[in-house]
């Protein structure tokens, strides 16, 4: 299920797993921030108060202690198998749950569930890496169980049968809308999560929730009879914590390639500004204005990444030019021109040589001085065949370039440099960029 300890703040775009996966990694190594250390205390406190409640309701079945024990360790143990993705991780708790609910009362299904989850934190609080900020949303997380158990003493505890299917769908109805609202509304309030971005990311876990239970109902169905049953559930969650086992090894590995084609970038925008430092400053502003006019139009994360990567590198090919017709004071000649017309396709040739990330990155450097209306170099590509990204850094390039001092001409009052950026809209620029980069400056 979508545990609420496990939403971090909200990132770009939530269609890549490493950027999400490494803040979720963050926020659940640290306290949670003041606003959302209280609502955790608020949320967790409103559940040990319903978890209590529902101890006062009567019983409509025998508990036992020795079952109650084994299940709770069972889902200790379970719930430490967790499969990543994104800024939230699956588990296979369902296969514990589900019998949990059959096997004893209905009315003791949320406490139990809370002490399975406290019970598998036990090492990491022992050890004292579980920040005690974060206890409460450890409480916080067994609110799904709130759901079924409420339908399952509504439905006077029935015993277990699959004659009662519609009653244990009624249930898994009533744990997806809990877990929802709960950590949807905490998501919200704790760190502006959007619902609707909660819910897309929220999908999978419950997806698994769904697959798993009718294994986790005809293994509880025989738990409730032989308690020891529940031990045919280890294979699977040992084959699961594998799988997530190599999972998580695979993203330590891509995020730390991602982090090292990222240092090669900050190294060559170094190298850049070593060779010119206009063109290094120059590269960097283009940086922050690209990522302005990305997030003004909410694109996906991965063309937010390339455009960063090209803004700061869309120059890069210029080291292969020479100094003397950077530098030039006075309008290059047609061959100087030609030369420097180069630079996109040397910098796409560097960037080739490095390869994976930077290389598709190289790409984009390529297109960097492409315009809208096919007119620009050195494919002459036109409208949407130029990547987004490059049409956003060439954007922002210009707009820099005009307002910055050059040695062939001072720079541009601004309202002249956007009336630049007005005429070339629908020609030499994308229609959209040039009215959201004029937003943003």
């Amino acid at each position: 299920m979508a545990s609420v300890e496990s939403l971090p703040a909200p990132a770009p775009d939530l269609d890549l797993d490493l950027e999400l996966t490494e803040r979720a990694r963050s926020g659940a190594a640290q306290a949670p921030r003041r606003r959302a250390a209280v609502l955790a205390n608020l949320v967790g406190a409103a559940f040990v108060a319903a978890a209590g409640g529902f101890l006062l309701l009567p019983a409509h079945r025998s508990f036992d202690w020795a079952t109650a024990a084994l299940l709770v360790a069972a889902l200790a143990l379970v719930s430490r198998v967790r499969f990543e993705v994104g800024s939230v991780f699956a588990m296979a708790t369902q296969l514990v749950v589900a019998p949990m609910a059959l096997a004893l009362p209905a009315r003791t299904l949320p406490l139990l569930v809370a002490c399975g989850y406290l019970a598998g934190e036990a090492k990491e609080i022992a050890r004292g890496t579980l920040p005690l900020g974060r206890l409460p949303l450890v409480f916080a997380s067994a609110w799904y169980a709130v759901g079924p158990a409420a339908v399952l003493v509504a439905a006077g505890d029935p015993s277990p049968s699959w004659s009662h299917w519609r009653v244990y769908l009624l249930a898994f109805a009533a744990q997806i809308a809990t877990d929802f609202a709960v950590s949807g509304l905490w998501s919200r309030a704790a760190y502006g999560v959007p619902l609707n971005e909660h819910a897309r990311e929220a999908v999978l876990p419950w997806l698994v929730d769904g697959a798993l239970s009718p294994l986790a109902l005809s293994i509880g169905l025989r738990v409730a009879h032989q308690p020891l049953a529940i031990l045919l559930v280890l294979p699977l969650v040992g084959l699961l914590g594998y799988f997530a086992r190599e999972r998580r090894q695979r993203l330590d590995h891509a995020i730390e390639l991602s982090h090292a084609y990222r240092g090669t970038a900050l190294l060559l925008g170094d190298v850049i500004e070593a060779d010119d430092a206009y063109t290094g400053s120059h590269s960097r502003a283009v940086v922050e204005l690209t990522l302005g006019v990305c997030d003004e139009l909410d694109v996906d994360a991965g063309t937010r990444r390339d455009a960063e990567l090209a803004a700061l590198l869309h120059d890069v090919g210029k080291v292969r030019i020479p100094a003397a017709v950077i530098n030039k004071p006075g309008p290059l000649d047609d061959d100087e021109r030609a030369l420097m017309d180069t630079h996109t396709i040397e910098g796409e040739r560097m960037l080739e040589q490095v390869g994976g990330l930077l290389g598709h990155v190289g790409r984009i450097v390529r297109s960097c001085h492409e315009h809208w209306d096919g007119g620009g170099y050195p494919d002459a590509l036109a409208g949407d065949a130029i990547p987004l990204a490059a049409r956003i850094v060439a954007c922002c390039d210009a707009y820099h370039a005009m307002t910055s001092d050059r040695p062939y001409r001072p720079a541009l009052p601004t309202h002249l440099a956007k009336d630049e950026l007005h005429r070339g809209r629908g020609t030499q620029f994308d229609p959209r960029v040039v009215d959201a980069l004029l937003r943003i400056v």
